[in-house]
């Protein structure tokens, strides 16, 4: 099945097996968990660098809520060494299925690709751009952005930064907290050289 990337919407990604009977445990990247059983029909994406090809519809049996994250069982999917084959595959539906939304909610998938753009202060910074959306979990979901000099650093997906989102001009609005990029920032070779070095201050007998 050769389907553009776009056209598909992630609902879950399968972390491990969970269980003996094929059942697996996934992040969940939606916010209707539990409206998996009644869908007609999800996909499963293969890992990135799998062939294209390992794409296959599947059906759920049942499922449940587990410490933040969901418990799949697939139809033909019933012993370990099953759910073992399934292990970074992706929940995915076609676009045109995904439930409609309330209010200012948003998809997963509408944020890859969406510049973020820190407001804070009176300024207009360009943060960088979101590459992926760590779930939920004993904190918020976490936006990881590659900044415009090619450094990876995460962002709470938190309603008390976001200011504004336009999805189709790709732009997010932040007002984020003084120091929560620089903190994660790498050191600079001028701050790397100031650091203090093994046995510097060391006394000699």
């Amino acid at each position: 099945m050769t389907v553009p990337h776009a056209a598909w919407v992630l609902l879950a990604r399968i972390v491990r097996p969970q269980g003996r009977r094929g059942e697996v445990l996934a992040d969940i990247f939606t916010d209707f968990p539990k409206h998996f059983a009644e869908r007609r029909r999800l996909f499963l994406r293969p890992p990135a660098g799998a062939k294209p090809d390992g794409m296959r519809e599947a059906r759920v049996e049942s499922h449940w809520l587990h410490k933040g994250r969901v418990v799949l069982k697939f139809a033909q999917v019933d012993s370990i060494a099953d759910a073992e084959n399934l292990r970074g595959f992706e929940v995915v539906i076609p676009r045109e299925e995904r439930m409609p939304l309330e209010g200012d909610a948003v998809y997963v998938s509408d944020l890859l690709g969406v510049r973020v753009i820190d407001v804070s202060r009176g300024g207009a910074g360009d943060a960088g751009e979101i590459t992926d959306v760590e779930p939920e979990g004993t904190g918020p979901a976490m936006l990881v952005i590659r900044t415009p000099a090619g450094d990876e650093l995460l962002i709470p997906f938190v309603r008390a930064y976001l200011r504004k989102i336009d999805l189709e001009a790709k732009r997010m609005e932040m007002e984020l907290p003084v120091g929560l990029l620089a903190m994660q920032a790498p050191l600079t070779e001028q701050e790397r050289l100031a650091e203090p070095q093994p046995g510097d201050g060391d006394e000699s007998e």
